[in-house]
């Protein structure tokens, strides 16, 4: 079965250039988001993981967006942005951080970590270069 992932990003070409990622690391995207209700919409308890800008359309809701989807579907949550001062020590229920530009190695490593998350693989491996895992992480 292959793992699902819900991109939450607000500017197209960074979103299809992740989406493509997502396939060839051999994800499913099911789908883009680009402010809160759209990302609500396509939240389910289907999807495992989400990638989350914290600017979109409708401001800085990314931090907010990935606690829900953390909270309320499960849903383990990496962070992508060109601000991650914005998200302070972290977001509850959310794994941590990514700094644009992401590329494939570290968005396919960064989904490899959090997969051992998901799977409550002990002891957590150490997390992949250029993540930033918060103290928290869910």
């Amino acid at each position: 079965m292959t793992d699902k992932v819900l991109i939450v990003e607000d500017e197209c070409f960074v979103a299809a250039d992740m989406c493509d990622t997502l396939q060839d690391c051999g994800y499913e995207c099911v789908g883009v988001a680009d402010d809160t209700a759209s990302a609500m919409r396509l939240a389910s308890d289907e999807i495992d993981y989400a990638l989350v800008d914290v600017n979109l359309c409708d401001g800085a809701t990314g931090p907010m967006i990935g606690e829900l989807l953390s909270r309320e579907y499960g849903i383990k949550v990496i962070f992508v942005t060109a601000n991650p001062d914005q998200l302070g020590p972290g977001v509850p229920g959310t794994l941590g951080v990514l700094t644009k530009p992401a590329g494939y190695s570290m968005i396919e490593r960064a989904l490899a970590y959090a997969a051992a998350h998901k799977k409550r693989i002990t002891p957590t491996p150490a997390p992949p270069p250029g993540f930033v895992p918060f103290s928290h992480a869910a």
